[in-house]
């Protein structure tokens, strides 16, 4: 494979990663409600879990209030059971047609716990960058040692991973930055 189909699928990689990562920061509760808290929370529907906004719709009436109106009235009691199991710990209130979700607001401990669990998540996308430029290396190590890319640039093309790596790396740290100062926002 040459040695730009190399890089262009780790960079596809790499951007991937970065979307996962920003994709879970969503999920991380901050002081005021957004649907992206919830969206993505896997309800057990008729035997097979289905993401909550596929379910309900969702929507954010004040700062401190989610608002879910399921399509089917019937899976009231399958959502508020997926919404009381997932890690967000709010209890989810039952009302009519519709589930409220009151956010309580944040602890400055729980603050730190977030900001702590965000910086682990971002290092585990770190991770996958890494591993995705290891991954990128060998395939370029390789065709240089069948001799189908010169020395000259498999060098060029390892440098270009390391590249790659150090622009996603920031952007994942950009992300964090902008994740820990929406948590400590009080």
């Amino acid at each position: 494979m040459p040695a730009d189909d190399i890089l262009l699928e780790a960079e596809d990689k790499m951007d991937k990663a970065v979307e996962h990562l920003r994709q879970q920061f969503r999920t991380v509760r901050t002081g005021r409600a957004s649907a992206g808290l919830v969206e993505h929370i896997k309800v057990n529907y008729y035997g097979s879990p289905t993401e909550l906004r596929q379910l309900a719709a969702i929507t954010v009436p004040d700062p401190l209030m989610i608002l879910i109106k399921p399509y089917d009235p019937g899976s009231m009691g399958d959502i508020a059971k997926g919404l009381q199991a997932s890690n967000l710990g709010i209890t989810p209130m039952v009302e009519g047609k519709v589930i409220r979700l009151a956010i309580p607001p944040l602890s400055e401990e729980r603050r730190r716990q977030l900001g702590h669990q965000v910086k682990e998540m971002a290092e585990e996308a770190k991770v996958a960058l890494r591993n995705v430029r290891r991954d990128a290396i060998k395939h370029i190590d390789a065709d240089e040692k069948a001799k189908t890319i010169s020395e000259d640039d498999a060098q060029k093309a390892r440098d270009d991973a390391t590249d790659l790596v150090h622009d996603h790396e920031k952007a994942i740290d950009e992300a964090l930055k902008h994740k820990t100062a929406e948590i400590m926002e009080v």
